[in-house]
């Protein structure tokens, strides 16, 4: 496949699809060619469908759900040896998908990415879970009741893990309240990668590569307010003060009376 077009043109051709036909692969893959411009998703894609083959072959003739998850989880942390980035969660590589399968290492979005996408390969349909502070996976179909925490080696979880996992997460005792558990849209998971490639360069300064990372969040989500504020705000650090007024003035725009109006306010006034 030759690519002519930027990253951004395929991204938004992939997300445009209806949420059960977008390939999560193939869009975070496409994201990764902004840092990666010799990447060929067609390569990680054919890798994703050798897996899936390869477990294919070896799955029990009594698809339960269990025996999937069980062949999955053999191949994917014991075969292939995937594993939880737990020494260097913060490194960005750890969300671009084709280092994720290069390195086998990732944190839980990006792993379930990969889970998901060889899932599907088997016919298998599962989704993701936005559990607050973790991500997750279950099968789909109704009163599943088990879920499976890639992050953990395909560790399998009922309901009462969640909520223990929850309560090692902050340190506290928290309610598992039922939206904990529900699915989310593939739009939101990439949301969701993003989200942590812009804070993970954020914090490092790289103020062009969390420029990038909110683009990518924005043609998933257009016009959402807080993206638009932010990327306002990383235009300021850029000195580029025609973009950041547009996008700051756009924000209190849709946001009045938001908590930090004020202070966009006196930093409109500033670049004025």
């Amino acid at each position: 496949m030759h690519f002519t077009l930027g990253w951004q043109q395929f991204f938004k051709q992939e997300i445009a699809r209806s949420d059960r036909e977008i390939s999560l692969a193939k869009a975070a893959l496409h994201y990764a060619r902004n840092e990666y411009r010799d990447l060929n998703p067609e390569e990680y894609l054919a890798i994703l469908d050798r897996m899936a083959g390869d477990i294919k072959e070896n799955l029990p003739q009594n698809r339960y759900p269990l025996k999937v998850i069980h062949s999955i989880n053999q191949y994917l942390f014991q075969t292939q040896r995937f594993t939880g980035d737990i020494k260097d969660y913060y490194n960005p590589a750890n969300s671009y998908l084709n280092l994720v399968i290069d390195r086998r290492k990732g944190i839980p979005i990006t792993l379930s990415i990969v889970y998901l996408e060889i899932a599907e390969r088997l016919d298998f349909p599962m989704v993701g879970i936005g559990m607050p502070g973790h991500f997750l996976i279950r099968p789909d179909f109704e009163n599943a009741g088990i879920f499976v925490d890639v992050f953990n080696k395909g560790e399998i979880l009922f309901p009462q893990d969640c909520q223990e996992k929850l309560k090692q997460i902050y340190q506290k005792p928290v309610e598992l309240e039922q939206n904990f558990l529900a699915p989310v849209s593939k739009k939101r998971m990439l949301a969701r990668m993003l989200t942590n490639l812009k804070y993970i360069y954020l914090k490092q300064q790289q103020f062009v590569k969390t420029l990038t990372a909110i683009e990518g969040i924005l043609i998933l989500f257009p016009e959402n307010p807080i993206e638009m504020r932010d990327r306002g705000l990383v235009y300021y650090q850029l000195y580029e003060w025609q973009k950041a007024s547009k996008d700051l003035e756009f924000y209190l725009s849709l946001l009045p009376h938001a908590p930090d109006a004020n202070e966009i306010r006196q930093l409109l006034e500033k670049m004025r």
